[in-house]
């Protein structure tokens, strides 16, 4: 074994965020406003948006700078580590050389402060008070609390009902960072409060979380609106992810064959890949594998088509993968990946033949999860056990083939230990979501 783990010293972050738009094939669709199916003025999301992260989502440049106030915070964990998996290439009996960029080392345990923290910045910059999200497993309810702490921001969070009665300590995350947390749907807004009507034991899912959140920031004064994946401006902050890992892997004299992560929004996938995908664009021989739940299978059984973000049909329509904006997951323990839509940067990577995306079953991702424990000493939070799983599939489809494969260790799973529980108790199932139920909820897709 040689070096383990490769650090770069604090001045060698990067002080720009890659922007990838410019680049995409064929480029994106512009997101469209549901009511005159026209592409949607900026003026009127900065109803819940500040300007600062709306020219960001439409910015034409390739590099946009960070502020100095964004890279101090970041320096409580940045940069992160990039760190050879040797045991669990030993256990797998493989050739292939697989690296991880371990995300897991932030205040939250994530890759999501990566934008909260940008978020919090800009909003504060413009006045704004209160920030209002949701969240799934509560990475980025807990990043977004953390990050509006850091900058005097009051942060309301709506946490998918199902994840709050799984993930109590991410409750409990978010109050020590000053922040307020309701299970959704909530009976604090009107949108909340249908879907109980509707449906009182309903699990909720990201699509009403989002509706809610909307809601809030709509309806309150000194209040926006922060999402925490999906969004053109949410992937850009990620690429210090990926631009942090190129320089590692260059000092590591390596370049990766595969980029791995997991994808439910398309945020912690995208950061890390996206700048190694500008060097694919010039001719670099470099795979990209998106892994999504079976149960949740966005790119997989999804359709590209325009859909709303949210379940309550508040948001722009947006071109992406989508499973129809009525589509409600089941309760698997991966909370982040439970989203009905793929952002629409990963969603035209996938048009374009770039992004592979595979889908693969709960127990096999506790399995392989369990594994990377055992091997290397990290339990990983049930998202990222997907892109382990992913990286283990390239590894052992070719034991002899000598390739070098980069996966997001997208966070650590120190406060999912319930689901680990569950899983070696055997009570955890794989769930094969119907193609029947899939295209019902298709039905409901805008009509352009």
């Amino acid at each position: 074994m040689s070096q383990k783990k490769i650090v770069l010293r604090e001045d060698e972050m990067p002080t720009q965020w890659y922007n990838i738009c410019p680049d995409i094939p064929n480029g994106l669709q512009p997101p469209l406003d549901p009511g005159t199916k026209e592409p949607v003025a900026p003026e009127k999301l900065a109803a819940i948006f500040p300007m600062g992260l709306l020219e960001q989502e439409m910015s034409p440049n390739r590099w946009i700078d960070i502020p100095e106030e964004i890279r101090e915070v970041y320096k409580i964990w940045r940069p992160a580590p990039l760190v050879r998996a040797y045991k669990l290439e030993q256990a797998l009996g493989t050739k292939a050389k697989i690296y991880y960029k371990n995300e897991g080392v932030s205040p939250n345990g994530s890759h999501k402060p990566n934008s909260a923290v940008a978020q919090a910045y800009f909003n504060k910059r413009e006045g704004i008070t209160r920030l209002a999200t949701e969240t799934g497993a509560g990475q980025w309810g807990s990043a977004l609390c953390f990050a509006t702490s850091k900058f005097g921001l009051d942060c309301k969070v709506y946490m998918v009902r199902v994840s709050f009665d799984q993930k109590p300590y991410r409750k409990t995350m978010m109050q020590t960072f000053n922040g307020t947390v309701v299970a959704s749907p909530s009976p604090d807004t009107n949108t909340g409060r249908a879907f109980l009507e509707k449906d009182p034991n309903t699990p909720g899912s990201l699509g009403i979380a989002i509706s809610e959140a909307i809601e809030d920031a709509a309806t309150n004064d000194g209040t926006n609106y922060a999402l925490g994946s999906v969004l053109n401006h949410v992937i850009l902050h990620q690429t210090i992810v990926g631009l942090e890992a190129k320089k590692q892997m260059e000092i590591a004299g390596d370049y990766p064959d595969v980029v791995v992560g997991c994808c439910g929004g398309g945020s912690n996938f995208a950061g890390l890949a996206v700048p190694f995908v500008a060097d694919a664009l010039e001719g670099k021989k470099t795979r990209f594998v998106g892994v999504e739940p079976a149960s949740c299978p966005t790119m997989t059984k999804g359709r590209l088509a325009y859909d709303f973000g949210d379940t309550g049909q508040t948001t722009p329509l947006l071109q992406m993968h989508t499973l129809g904006h009525d589509f409600v997951s089941p309760g698997i323990h991966a909370g982040g990946l439970r989203y009905h839509g793929m952002a629409p940067i990963v969603s035209a990577l996938v048009r374009e033949k770039i992004i592979e995306p595979v889908s693969v079953h709960q127990l096999e991702t506790f399995e392989a999860g369990v594994l990377f424990a055992r091997t290397e000493g990290i339990i990983p939070a049930p998202e990222t056990c997907h892109a382990i799983r992913g990286a283990i599939i390239e590894a052992t489809r070719e034991l002899n083939e000598p390739k070098t494969i980069l996966f997001n260790l997208s966070g650590h799973g120190l406060l999912d230990l319930s689901a680990y529980e569950q899983y070696f108790n055997g009570e955890l199932h794989d769930y094969e979501y119907p193609a029947a139920a899939i295209e019902e909820s298709m039905k409901h897709l805008p009509q352009l």
